[in-house]
């Protein structure tokens, strides 16, 4: 189980576009990353949207939100349009990075969250993500962190 300190493990997933994105290139901002089960179910739609409403604020913190689940490009692609989503959402369909994240679960993604600070250290974890008020509790988080 990762935990608060450890090194960020590396990634690099396609995006919603089919464009990769690494970690190494978000190196000097704060990364919220989240993890979750499935494109346009209730729980993970609610998540979504709540990241985006706040997206701005987050942004204005030097920090990156970005989504992962193992959807295909193709269903992140269509669930963005639905949703007016203004994040990104990687794909990762053969769980590698979601079980490097300690995100697996026996019925499948876990909904967890990482924030990752800018020198790729993991600097606060939320195992369970209850997505009422998560979008809030992490934005606090930052800005909490920002301040030591």
């Amino acid at each position: 189980m990762l935990k608060v300190g450890d090194n960020a493990p590396e990634f690099c997933l396609p995006d919603q576009d089919g464009k990769d994105l690494c970690l190494k290139d978000l190196k000097g901002k704060w990364v919220v990353l989240y993890f979750y089960p499935k494109d346009n179910t209730p729980g993970c739609t609610a998540e979504a949207l709540s990241f985006t409403e706040h997206k701005d604020e987050i942004n204005g913190l030097n920090a990156e939100i970005v989504g992962i689940s193992a959807d295909s490009i193709e269903s992140h692609k269509k669930f963005i349009e639905k949703r007016n989503l203004k994040i990104k959402l990687l794909s990762d369909p053969q769980r590698k990075i979601i079980a490097l994240y300690d995100a697996k679960g026996i019925l499948g993604t876990t909904r967890s969250t990482f924030l990752i600070d800018p020198e790729g250290k993991i600097a606060k974890v939320w195992p369970k993500v209850s997505v009422n008020g998560h979008a809030d509790d992490v934005k606090n988080s930052i800005l909490n962190l920002k301040v030591k």
